[in-house]
């Protein structure tokens, strides 16, 4: 019997590796019958702006509203592609954490489909990547989707020579 997820979790941050991952947890979400939720999660992380002196909110509030731009696209492709059961957050802090453990027990997730990198290469080298510690420490299974390196599906990975 195959695993059916009803619960799938998308964290989204603009890169084209997370929106890969966003199409392809609509299929999933469709598949899976109507009663799937698909929620999709930005987060802000906030320790960016700590070391900014003229810190105001309305940095923040600019992050937000940008975020809630793309989200609001994201849930009407989801709803234009058959998934009705769509929604999302916007969570402020750490995302590693938050991704891996905070919004999958809030909401009962019983999967995270995750971008194989995004947009913060400085992040990747020093401290590792989000994928990478959501992958070792969520409470639920992750699927990572991966792109080749002009950000293009892999159609065929035995194709490829290395």
């Amino acid at each position: 019997m195959a695993q059916e997820y009803k619960h799938i979790l998308v964290p989204v941050d603009g890169s084209k590796e997370a929106e890969l991952a966003f199409k392809k947890a609509v299929a999933v979400a469709k598949r899976n019958g109507k009663d799937t939720e698909l929620r999709l999660l930005h987060v802000v992380d906030t320790r960016a702006f700590q070391n900014i002196s003229s810190f105001d909110t309305s940095m923040v509030e600019q992050v937000t509203e940008t975020a809630k731009k793309t989200l609001d696209k994201y849930i009407d492709y989801a709803k234009e592609n058959g998934v009705e059961n769509a929604n999302y957050a916007i969570e402020y802090g750490a995302p590693k954490t938050i991704i891996a453990r905070d919004v999958p027990k809030e909401m009962g997730a019983d999967l995270i489909m995750i971008g194989a990198t995004g947009l913060n290469a400085v992040e990747r080298i020093l401290i590792g990547s989000v994928t990478e510690f959501v992958t070792r420490t969520a409470i639920c299974d992750v699927l990572v989707v991966r792109t080749d390196l002009d950000n293009k599906p892999i159609e065929n990975p035995k194709k490829r020579r290395f």
